[in-house]
């Protein structure tokens, strides 16, 4: 707690080259895993079946997915739908002659044979392939134009500098998470282009924060060297980012542990992205922006800009 209660002195950037080999074998092993073993994509890209059933009395849901997995649908997504007692199966076919139909048949028959209560089946649905790509680029949009908002957003905030090196943090902190989760073979889909989203949104309001704290002490720091500056903002703020970051992480624990299973690869990718936003932050965001020569007088130069756009013209 004593952390807390008074600001630290660490140098951060002086750290910074070790903090570079770290993030450098992060993405390597990152991109090496997306290169070789690719994404483990979930039924929202790659299409499948929607099973919608009914039973007579609420099912427990470690029941009915170990139904299915003895049924051969290892891969069966389960989840309540609405009423405790229906449920929701999403899952690929097994082979390419398999009809929805079959497939549908299949799973209400092994539903019957290990409960004693009645499976009605509700209603079946088939999303294909074409709509799996189509989600897929319309995320990978999403994620494109969300970057280059925040490079033009950055840019007339604080200066050029700064957003590249608000940039360069989060496509770090999306190749990571990525490589991640390509690593561990988690289910990608809507819910992790959710999380991927929201992690984005995370990193970027702790790299502002710093950067407003840089900025305030370019200005009253006049002596001290950027690289001094630097340090003094991230120790300023480093109190901040880490109560913030603990009690979501905290959240995100919970989530991940109590949550159940349709909600995991959220959680998870939640989790991560909150710690690496958090390195990001300070190693990347800020080093990048030490890297390409940030100066008081960059600073005061915007300003003076700024001030000049207001003026009248002369007659």
């Amino acid at each position: 707690m004593e952390l807390f209660r008074k600001q630290t002195n660490i140098d951060f950037m002086g750290k910074r080259r070790l903090a570079l080999i770290v993030s450098a074998v992060l993405l390597l092993i990152g991109i090496g895993s997306l290169v070789t073993r690719g994404l483990n994509f979930g039924l929202d890209f790659t299409g499948g079946t929607l099973i919608e059933v009914s039973y007579s009395e609420a099912p427990v849901l470690a029941d009915v997915r170990q139904a299915l997995a003895d049924a051969g649908f290892d891969d069966a997504v389960v989840q309540t739908f609405g009423a405790e007692n229906d449920i929701v199966v999403r899952l690929a076919p097994r082979n390419a002659e398999e009809s929805a139909d079959q497939l549908s048949s299949d799973v209400t028959s092994a539903l019957r044979q290990n409960t004693t209560s009645e499976v009605t089946l509700r209603r079946q649905e088939f999303v294909g392939p074409q709509i799996g790509r189509e989600l897929a680029e319309k995320g990978g949009m999403a994620m494109l134009v969300v970057l280059l908002g925040i490079l033009a957003y950055v840019s007339l905030r604080f200066q050029w500098r700064f957003s590249l090196g608000a940039v360069a943090a989060l496509v770090h902190d999306i190749l990571v998470t990525f490589g991640i989760i390509s690593l561990m073979q988690i289910s990608f889909d809507l819910t992790v282009v959710a999380a991927l989203l929201a992690m984005i949104g995370y990193s970027l309001n702790d790299t502002i924060v710093v950067f407003d704290r840089i900025r305030e002490n370019f200005r009253s720091l006049r002596k001290a060297e950027a690289e001094q500056v630097i340090n003094t903002s991230v120790n300023q703020t480093l109190s901040r980012t880490l109560m913030t970051s603990g009690t979501t992480l905290l959240v995100l624990l919970a989530l991940f542990y109590f949550g159940g299973e349709i909600i995991h690869a959220f959680a998870f990718t939640l989790i991560i992205g909150v710690l690496v936003g958090t390195y990001s932050s300070i190693y990347v965001a800020s080093t990048a922006a030490l890297s390409l020569g940030v100066s008081r007088e960059d600073l005061l130069e915007q300003k003076v800009q700024k001030e000049g756009a207001h003026l009248d013209p002369l007659p």
